[in-house]
């Protein structure tokens, strides 16, 4: 059966199963149309497809459905039953597995790339398989040059390190080797039928004239396919002309681009399409699966063909449920326009979600690995949203990113009455890791606060003094922690008069927050992530003659 009837089966079992072994034709309907949102086109197609395969079922024992259900791997949800978190176990070999990512090289990698990127690293990594990445730059007009370099990074700062990496570019005699092969096996054949005339006879199921040609023929127009112009000819796989999705019937496989490719120039002008070049190259590269997401369950099918016509073994197919990006800005293309227009300041402008973008910002590889293994490869889809990423990015920072104080809009005051001169008050790193010893804030009766805890009432500087505010005047209250409480004061944070540093900070909308920290900032290095008390988590980005920018992570 084909991947849509493998679907409503599985559907129509697990329909039976809850109903002492017969299932309904519109509760299985119901079924698909509420769990496989992207089939809700096809439900003029699965309707009547689902009586068929009700009646099949109901046909079984219930032995024979129970034998069924364990071989497709369908389970009744207990009502109370644990959801379901992590990567499920590959099916088939576990064997000298080879496993691949295949992005297009449109743009540096996004959140939504390491849904395709971390599984398949994750489950090569766990049976000692080889790993491939292969930039799939078979689309000229999608090529950015750069991200050919960005991509590897990208992988890198993720943790994933491909055991070889391969350029489609680099294999069109190949794929020009396997069209002819096809040609010769009557599997495929020229078409120079418009683009509108063919999709008329396709959507009626018949074939076009060129259907017909010979062996022969094909090949003659094959070789001088290069010398027509560009959409006078395509060549296409031969599949079932009577298929169910119109889209399956005798695609396309090679077709003209005049565009001058990054790395090719104009040296060919005959351009395989994704699904020919994809199917041959998981077939040469060794791919004993295929990680892909549910929206390419057809090309899945159309591929098939691909094999069926070469007698090659067919790779395991695991489809995945699409990841929804809650609040998450994805687009390549519009990131692409906003960088050149002005709107963001590059690929990693922390409004973005690109990985280079969430790095600069101090997130965790780890977070989103980790994130992405929890989610695992099930059909249902998933939602990731940054209240996700931060929730478990904080685990990550908390332990390690020292404090430190910072004072927004910094507004130099003195406190009169103090008159304990000049003490140095220390302050550990971090509460929980005495052994990074301390920073130290000398306090001389004056110091800096932030414009905005400058207000009418005592106050605490936090381990220092205590002291009333009343309108421009700022008086000694007490010094203890105790009187503080007693007083119900509020405890602000304050920088050194005489120890501080300018700092800048980006914020996650790229507004900017300017003020003073403490001098113990001078010690960090690039890189370092830092929890500004009551600010929040912040990545050092840039050390500056006269400032230091820090990148603004999350609360």
């Amino acid at each position: 059966m084909n991947d849509l009837e493998e679907i409503v089966y599985k559907h129509a079992l697990l329909n039976a199963a809850k109903h002492k072994g017969s299932a309904n034709p519109g509760a299985v309907m119901g079924s698909i149309m509420a769990n496989e949102p992207e089939l809700r086109s096809k439900a003029k197609e699965i309707g009547p497809l689902s009586g068929k395969i009700v009646a099949k079922v109901n046909a079984l024992t219930p032995e024979e459905q129970a034998s069924e259900m364990e071989k497709y791997g369908v389970e009744v949800e207990e009502k109370k039953k644990v959801k379901q978190t992590g990567l499920q176990e590959l099916p088939g070999t576990h064997e000298n597995i080879v496993l691949r990512f295949a992005p297009n090289p449109s743009g540096p990698l996004h959140i939504g790339h390491s849904r395709a990127a971390v599984p398949n690293a994750e489950y090569v990594k766990r049976h000692n398989g080889k790993l491939i990445l292969r930039i799939e730059d078979t689309d000229p007009k999608r090529v950015f040059e750069p991200a050919y370099e960005m991509i590897p990074e990208d992988l890198k700062w993720l943790g994933i390190n491909p055991d070889e990496i391969i350029y489609q570019s680099d294999r069109f005699e190949i794929y020009y080797d396997y069209a002819r092969q096809l040609i010769e096996k009557g599997a495929a054949y020229m078409c120079t039928c418009d683009g509108a005339t063919f999709k008329e006879l396709k959507d009626n199921c018949k074939p076009c004239p060129c259907r017909d040609n010979t062996v022969e023929e094909n090949l003659a127009l094959w070789e001088k396919f290069d010398t027509m112009d560009a959409g006078e000819a395509v060549l296409r796989v031969k599949t079932d002309i009577n298929h169910k999705n119109p889209a399956i019937r005798d695609w396309v496989a090679m077709r003209l681009v005049d565009e001058e490719h990054p790395r090719l120039g104009t040296k060919y002008r005959i351009y395989p399409m994704m699904n020919f070049s994809v199917a041959v190259d998981d077939y040469l590269m060794g791919l004993t699966h295929v990680l892909r997401g549910k929206d390419h369950l057809a090309n899945t099918e159309k591929q098939k063909y691909l094999y069926d016509h070469m007698g090659w073994d067919v790779p395991e197919y695991i489809h995945y449920g699409r990841l929804k990006m809650e609040d998450i800005a994805l687009s390549t293309s519009k990131a692409k326009e906003g960088i050149e227009n002005g709107t963001y300041d590059g690929w990693d402008d922390p409004r973005l979600g690109t990985l280079r973008a969430i790095a600069r910002r101090g997130i965790d590889p780890k977070t989103i690995y980790d994130l992405i293994i929890e989610i695992g490869v099930k059909m249902a889809d998933s939602a990731l949203s940054w209240k996700k990423i931060y929730g478990l990015n904080r685990n990550f920072l908390e332990p390690v990113a020292n404090r430190y104080f910072f004072c927004e809009n910094p507004q130099l005051i003195e406190v009169d009455g103090y008159s304990d001169g000049r003490v140095d008050i220390e302050r550990p790193l971090h509460a929980d890791h005495p052994d990074r010893g301390n920073r130290v804030l000398p306090f001389d009766g004056s110091a800096y606060l932030a414009l905005d805890d400058i207000n009418d009432g005592i106050v605490r500087l936090m381990d220092a003094v205590n002291a009333e505010i009343a309108g421009d005047k700022i008086t000694y209250h007490s010094t203890s922690f105790e009187d503080a409480r007693d007083a119900k004061a509020k405890i602000i944070q304050w920088v050194s008069k005489d120890d501080n540093v300018n700092v800048k900070i980006v914020m996650d909308d790229a507004s900017l927050k300017t003020g003073l920290g403490e001098g113990a900032l001078r010690d960090l290095k690039v890189g370092d992530v830092v929890q500004f008390e009551r600010v929040g988590f912040a990545r050092l980005d840039e050390i500056t003659e006269d400032e230091m920018v820090f990148y603004y992570a999350h609360k």
